[in-house]
């Protein structure tokens, strides 16, 4: 039965008559973040049925709450209000991890957003209200990630694609669904993340932009390399160069937008280390360092640790231990989980380095942090 896990998801019980109607996805969510526990399991059974659940959207979920009574009158620049705290707490998260101020964003979202979504408005204004939201709650999810919170970031990320189609927002919703994608590849549950991925990049056609196009197509790449489909991951990865080639570069507004073509070069860099072919990734590596310019700590430090795991595999020790301690400078004072797992990667690949007083500075650096 997958009705249990749907419960489970989205904080529903749906054994109840509940008055005739499911509780709203603004229910859901704030329900969610009052309660916020730390869930560390991918909930797989859940994603794995909750994909064809996601493809039932609550059609009437801002029709139901436009042009009722509410505390406070709502518009558009309180629509605006949330997109610039949305921005502004992403980019403190994007420099310095999601460890930092996830609860303030939850508290904005308890607090604040909540009064509004119950407030008085058009439908016009309850879909842009829906949609920003949708990118708020992303944002939270993607914090809760990267603190290494695993089933609340997951289940974050199924309330934004759920408010996202709800306002008839394409690109949010592929872009939620593009958050599921990545993490279940992270955590190994490859069938499901290539089912996910797949419905991302199918949504991900009807759009015109390109680094959206890009962003998801490299998604879909990444799972089916994980997959061991190395025909479909390549055909995506030259789809993927093609749409990036086209983008502006200055980011757009929206999320997918911020993918840059330094996170493009990245992806595609540690896709190529998937398939084998070390030299191309090594390329793209330094492609996203040294061209496309990567000015958030958080970032530069990932792909720093990456770069060396290459540079070790291609026998390059020298390079790998530069890369290495660089990659130390930049994630001095970041929390993030991905910064951890560099960490802990590095510690182990030292002892099976030969000794020299490069590898032996760097072992006394890890052994500080800890």
């Amino acid at each position: 039965m997958w009705l249990p896990f749907i419960e489970q998801v989205l904080n529903i019980d749906l054994s109840k008559d509940n008055g005739g109607q499911f509780a709203d996805t603004v229910t859901a969510v704030m329900l969610l973040g009052g309660t916020d526990v730390d869930r560390r399991q991918f909930l797989a059974a859940s994603a794995a049925v909750g994909l064809a659940a996601l493809d039932l959207p609550d059609a009437e979920a801002v029709t139901r709450r436009a042009n009722r009574p509410g505390p406070v009158a709502v518009g558009m620049g309180e629509v605006a209000a949330v997109r610039t705290m949305t921005t502004t707490l992403g980019d403190a998260a994007s420099e310095l991890g999601g460890g930092h101020a996830r609860h303030l964003a939850v508290r904005y979202l308890t607090m604040d957003v909540k009064r509004w979504l119950d407030g008085r408005y058009t439908e016009k204004t309850g879909r842009e209200l829906f949609a920003a939201t949708s990118e708020l709650v992303h944002l939270i999810g993607w914090m809760a990630r990267d603190e290494g919170n695993q089933g609340l970031s997951q289940k974050y990320h199924l309330h934004s694609f759920r408010l996202a189609a709800e306002a008839g927002e394409n690109e949010l919703a592929a872009t939620a669904l593009r958050g599921l994608a990545d993490q279940a590849i992270d955590l190994g549950h490859i069938p499901t993340a290539v089912r996910l991925a797949e419905a991302c990049e199918q949504r991900g056609r009807k759009l015109t932009n390109a680094k959206a196009l890009a962003y998801y197509r490299n998604t879909y790449a990444r799972a089916a390399a994980a997959d061991g489909d190395h025909t479909t991951a390549a055909k995506l990865l030259t789809s993927a160069q093609a749409a990036i080639e086209h983008a502006p570069a200055l980011p757009g507004q929206s999320w997918a937008s911020h993918y840059s073509h330094g996170r493009w070069a990245h992806e595609s860099g540690m896709i190529h280390a998937k398939l084998g072919d070390l030299a191309a990734a090594e390329e793209h590596l330094h492609l996203a360092l040294d061209i496309h310019g990567l000015d958030r700590k958080r970032t530069r430090a990932i792909v720093l640790a990456d770069l060396g795991q290459v540079q070790l595999k291609r026998g390059n020790t020298e390079a790998a231990l530069a890369s290495w301690s660089e990659f130390l400078d930049c994630a001095d004072g970041v929390q993030s989980v991905r910064i951890n797992d560099g960490l802990t990667n590095i510690a182990a690949r030292l002892p099976g380095i030969a000794d020299s007083p490069a590898s032996a500075e760097l072992g006394e650096r890890i052994a500080a942090r800890a």
